[in-house]
C-alpha cells in the first residue's frame, strides 16, 4: 500500500486521544504525518518549562493550553488536518459524549487514578471502542521490555512496569517510543496488519 493510499484510507477516520502531555502529544504529531484526518484532542493542563523535556511543545508556547498549542503544532505539519481541541478536564460521565464518533480512543494521562477512569468508563461504557493506553514508560534504556500487550478491545503499550516517580521521570526517549507504540498500533487497528 503506497503512502497516498494510506493517507486516503486514513482521512476520513477519527482518533480520540485523552492527554496532550508526552503520549498524547507525541501520539498526535505521529497519527497527523501518517495521514489520520480527524483528531479530538481532551487535556485541561497548560504548558509549562517541566514539560519541554518529552512533550511535543516549543519554549514560545509556554502558559498555553495544551490542546490548542497541539491543535497549532499539528496544523501547521499538515493545515487541512481536523483537530477538536478540548480545554477541559476529563470526567467519567462525559467520556462516552466526548468520544462517541472515534474510531480509535487513545488513552494518554499521568496519573494512575484518570487511567484507570478511562478504561473503566471505555470498557464498560463503549466496549465495540478499541482503547490503546501507556503504562510504563519511565526512565530510559531497557527497550527490551517495551511491548503491546491485547485484551479484547484494550491495547497496552509500554512494560507495564516503570511507573513515573520522583526517582523515576518521565524522560523523551521512554515516552517518545510508547507514544510511538501507541500510534502504530492505532494504524494497525484502522488500516489492518502490513
Amino acid at each position: 500500500m503506497t503512502f497516498e493510499h494510506i493517507k486516503e484510507s486514513l482521512a476520513d477516520k477519527t482518533v480520540g486521544i485523552a492527554g496532550a502531555g508526552g503520549l498524547g502529544s507525541n501520539c498526535a504529531m505521529a497519527l497527523a504525518r501518517s495521514g489520520v484526518g480527524n483528531l479530538i484532542i481532551v487535556d485541561f493542563d497548560v504548558i509549562d518549562f517541566s514539560n519541554l523535556n518529552r512533550q511535543y511543545y516549543f519554549y514560545h508556547q509556554l502558559g498555553k493550553k495544551k490542546v490548542l498549542a497541539l491543535k497549532e503544532n499539528v496544523q501547521k505539519v499538515y493545515p487541512n488536518i481536523n483537530v477538536t481541541a478540548l480545554a477541559v478536564r476529563l470526567e467519567a460521565h462525559h467520556i462516552s459524549s466526548v468520544f462517541k464518533d472515534c474510531d480509535v480512543i487513545v488513552e494518554a494521562f499521568d496519573q494512575k487514578e484518570t487511567k484507570e477512569m478511562i478504561i473503566e468508563t471505555v470498557m464498560d461504557e463503549m466496549p465495540e471502542k478499541p482503547l490503546v493506553v501507556g503504562s510504563g514508560m519511565a526512565g530510559w534504556g531497557k527497550n527490551s521490555l517495551l511491548k503491546t500487550e491485547q485484551s479484547g478491545n484494550l491495547y497496552v503499550c509500554g512494560d507495564q512496569i516503570h511507573e513515573v516517580s520522583d526517582d523515576m521521570p518521565p524522560l523523551a526517549p521512554r515516552v517518545g517510543i510508547v507514544a510511538m507504540m501507541q500510534a502504530n498500533q492505532v494504524l494497525e487497528i484502522l488500516l489492518g496488519e502490513m
